[in-house]
């Protein structure tokens, strides 16, 4: 399947189905998912990726796989996503990486692609990244991205941090 996006290091594609295994390395990782409700096991994975898969057909766009140039090996997801936060339909950058590949810069790299993509290609005036407070490593992403924390809202049961920025 050819790359939606590509960056220095990276490859975006749409999921398939054989990506779950690769995926199951990061979503069921219990430390990549300590700011979610729980990691996942391998049929929440493909339910998942067929949520995606599905969301490719309806939205045109969603959370892709995030592949390494060099090996081909999926690593993690970024993507453009559609939310629906405070009664507003806003478009998320949102981003998982393995954990044996942080602090590589890898997601600032997708999700600086993702973010000119949803402001180029999809017409976006503004992109967010809905963030807990305590996920240090997701903050600064997005602050490397050039996006700022608007405020703290209660969504999908725990508080996230908006952060947000315009298209320039």
């Amino acid at each position: 399947m050819s790359a939606v996006l590509e960056t220095a290091r990276l490859h975006l594609r749409e999921f398939t189905l054989d990506d779950a295994e690769a995926l199951e390395a990061v979503f069921g990782d219990p430390i990549v998912m300590q700011y979610y409700p729980s990691a996942l096991d391998r049929n929440a994975v493909e339910a998942w990726i067929e949520k995606n898969m599905g969301r490719y057909q309806r939205d045109g766009h969603s959370l892709w796989a995030m592949l390494l140039k060099d090996t081909g090996e999926v690593i993690g997801d970024c993507g453009c996503i559609l939310q629906e936060v405070e009664d507003r339909n806003e478009i998320e950058i949102g981003y998982h990486v393995r954990r044996d590949c942080w602090r590589r810069g890898y997601a600032t790299e997708a999700a600086r692609a993702c973010m000119d993509y949803a402001f180029a290609r999809l017409g976006a005036a503004r992109i967010i990244s809905m963030i807990r407070p305590p996920n240090l490593a997701s903050r600064r992403v997005a602050e490397k991205n050039g996006l700022v924390c608007e405020k703290i809202v209660f969504w999908r049961g725990y508080d996230s941090c908006i952060y947000a920025k315009n298209k320039s």
